[in-house]
Order: C-alpha cells, then structure tokens, then sequence
C-alpha cells in the first residue's frame, strides 16, 4: 500500500505548519495491522520526509515520526504498515 499519495502530500502542503493551533486538523491515519501502534499525521515535511503527529504505541506521545521508517516495517506475513482508507480528517481532540 502506498502511504502518501501526491493527493495526500498536496493535501498536507495547503494545510501546512500547524504548531500555533489550539487543536490541528489530523490528515491521515497509519495502523499496524499486527499490533495496537496507530500514527496520526497532522503535518508533513517533504524534504525531510517526516510527519509530526500523535503516536498511540506504549504510550499517547505527540513527535514526529518517518515516512521512510513507516514504510521499512514488516511484521509477519510481510504485513506492513498501512494507511487508514475510511478516516475522515478530525481536530486532534476528537481522536
């Protein structure tokens, strides 16, 4: 599966830098389909191939995180990560 579309990426540059809002605007979710870590990306940094975002994994944690490394992990049967097709865009509150 294909994380980050170029509909995605556009998406995240025209809602851009989000740091100074009370509550961002969540654009996309990534599961694991084998575990219960989730990512919810808020901003995406292209040259750097980072997002920032919410990580639920051993704890509830705001950081970034990396396109490259979400796409680098296998669990068994090959499963990787994967993007949530069914989320709807939220504030970050709501999640």
């Amino acid at each position: 599966m294909k994380l980050l579309t170029k509909a995605l990426e556009a998406r995240f540059k025209k809602i851009g830098r989000q740091e100074n809002e009370k509550d961002p605007l969540v654009i996309a979710k990534f599961f694991d389909p084998q575990s219960g870590w989730t990512w919810f990306a808020t901003e995406y940094i292209p040259e750097e191939q980072l997002f920032f975002g919410m990580v639920h994994g051993l704890e509830k944690e705001l950081g970034y995180f990396s396109l490259t490394e979400l796409e680098s992990i296998k669990g068994r049967f090959g499963l990787g990560i994967e993007r949530d097709l069914y989320f709807s865009e939220k504030p970050l509150s709501k999640i």
